[in-house]
């Protein structure tokens, strides 16, 4: 350990401790080795599952550091290049704006969200009953917006929740400043309560979390990847809302029945109870806001509510990029509710930029992905297969694949492989549907199975709330498990028993609904 008792070695990376930076030093040395001698395929693997373990420690050392490092050695041996970096930003250029700008313009509703929530937190004592609300919520906003916004939106609350007990418990009152990083000031009783605290807060998180998935994958706009198959099968939001729902109404009501069953039960991690003094001071905090509550304060907060309406009404109606759309929040919610001054607007990116800068290096291991061609093999069965294996099939390998690497990714990948095998006419329109279907279905729902497959979770492992409510990577994947379990079960065997006999009764009862000729049907009028 000598290595790292000089003040070099202690400035690698900063606090970790000494087998973390052992491992990560390991990691930089056998790469190159791996890469010169048994090529890009293994090696390639071995970065990514080097990347996922920085992501898994997470709380040990920020990934950015470690996982740069990992990336900028990749690029430096030829693993993938600047180049194929650059076009993996540019195609995940939503969604760095959108962490830019929509995280920030949250940052300046945040009063008005704590209000809302601390009055329903206050008002419903029914933890089943809550984490219904939660989970479903999330799922139906994540319908219209984008999951990371409402992902951003729970943090902000949680945060908020989290900082109000943490304040008084140190003995101070709700006027004071303080720092709730810092847990020196709290007695036994108090740390014994802000444990259970923090257990009901993580599970609330995570039904958030999951809700998201369970409402992000019914619409056009619910994710990044939704947005791009529907473009390449030529789907408005109709028709992709019809075309997805055997296989996204069923996983829907199964999720929620699993977010109630593991509150009723108390299983992996779940069924936590807010404690009463907790309670009591949420309710205290929430009685004096509204008894020291100006006129202005008032004020702010309609100002804040009426943003938060243009905000669904501009990414419900797709009025602008998402990211465009937050940082007209961050002007409208500033100019009026009197934020005027530099250093207060700052803070607004504090919580953002650090995981805008992960996601730039997490675009680096896809590129790697890409230019090793890691999925290839699993692409190439795929295709093989015929009939209803290769769409179920599909399903399960974007499933898998998402879990491990990002699920946009695997998506670009597939339906563009598969917009190649229409157009080569290796395969019908009509096959063509269903396995944009099994494609969407698969990259969104079985990859809760870890933070890596979906943004939002991988914002929320590296969020500051995080470290604050102990919620680790293996802590996410244990209370994700039995989602993970329920839902992609679930959605395999809608893919496979309902998918093609029910899109094709939804989809032709909406064609003549609205008077559209449907491929392979007269029209009654054709007589005349």
């Amino acid at each position: 350990m000598a290595l790292f008792a000089n003040p070099a070695g202690r400035n690698f990376l900063g606090q970790s401790a000494d087998w973390y930076k052992w491992t990560i030093l390991t990691f930089l040395i056998i790469n190159p080795i791996l890469f010169f001698t048994v090529g890009g395929y293994i090696s390639g693997w071995v970065l990514v599952l080097e990347f996922i373990f920085t992501l898994a420690m997470a709380l040990k050392c920020y990934p950015l550091q470690p996982g740069g490092l990992l990336a900028l050695q990749a690029v430096a041996m030829g693993m993938t290049t600047p180049d194929t970096v650059m076009h993996e930003v540019e195609n995940g250029l939503e969604v760095i704006l959108l962490l830019v700008f929509m995280v920030a313009g949250i940052y300046f509703m945040k009063s008005m969200l704590l209000f809302v929530f601390t009055k329903l937190v206050v008002n419903v004592r029914n933890k089943v009953i809550l984490s219904l609300m939660f989970s479903f919520a999330a799922a139906f906003l994540s319908a219209f917006l984008d999951a990371l916004t409402v992902t951003a939106v729970v943090i902000t609350i949680s945060v908020g929740f989290y900082s109000i007990y943490h304040k008084v418990a140190s003995g101070k009152d709700f006027n004071q400043a303080h720092d709730h990083l810092k847990d020196d000031a709290l007695d036994k009783l108090s740390n014994e309560d802000l444990e259970a605290f923090r257990a009901f807060l993580r599970s609330l998180m995570m039904h958030a979390a999951v809700g998201t998935a369970l409402g992000g994958v019914m619409t056009i706009v619910g994710e990044p990847q939704n947005l791009l198959i529907g473009e390449q099968a030529g789907w408005e939001f109709i028709e992709f809302f019809l075309r997805m729902s055997p296989v996204t109404i069923p996983v829907f009501f199964v999720g929620l029945i699993t977010c109630a069953l593991l509150e009723m039960t108390g299983k992996f991690g779940y069924g936590s109870k807010i404690p009463e003094k907790v309670m009591n001071i949420l309710a205290d905090y929430d009685a004096y806001e509204s008894q020291r509550r100006t006129s202005k304060d008032r004020a702010s907060l309609i100002a804040q509510g009426l943003v938060g309406v243009w905000l669904i009404f501009g990414l419900m109606f797709h009025l602008a990029e998402v990211g465009l759309i937050g940082l007209s929040v961050i002007v409208l919610a500033t100019a009026f509710t009197g934020v005027t001054e530099e250093h207060q607007i700052g803070h607004a990116f504090e919580e953002a930029l650090p995981f805008t800068s992960l996601l730039v290096v997490f675009f680096s291991i896809v590129g790697v992905i890409a230019d090793q061609g890691l999925f290839a093999p699993v692409t190439n069965f795929v295709l093989d297969l015929q009939g209803s294996n290769q769409i179920t099939m599909l399903y399960v390998a974007n499933g898998v694949l998402s879990a491990i690497s990002d699920n946009v990714f695997v998506a670009t990948v597939y339906i563009s492989e598969m917009g190649k095998a229409l157009a080569s006419g290796a395969i019908t329109r009509d096959t063509y549907d269903l396995m944009a279907v099994a494609i969407n279905t698969g990259t969104n729902i079985p990859s809760v199975a870890t933070p890596n497959g979906q943004a939002a979770f991988l914002f929320l492992l590296t969020s500051a709330l995080a470290p604050l409510i102990r919620l680790s990577y293996m802590r996410m994947v244990i209370m994700a498990l039995p989602y993970t379990i329920t839902m992609a079960i679930t959605g395999y065997f809608a893919v496979a028993y309902l998918l093609q006999p029910l899109t094709a009764d939804l989809y032709d009862a909406h064609m003549i609904e609205h008077h559209v000729a449907v491929p392979g049907v007269e029209s009654q009028d054709s007589g005349h």
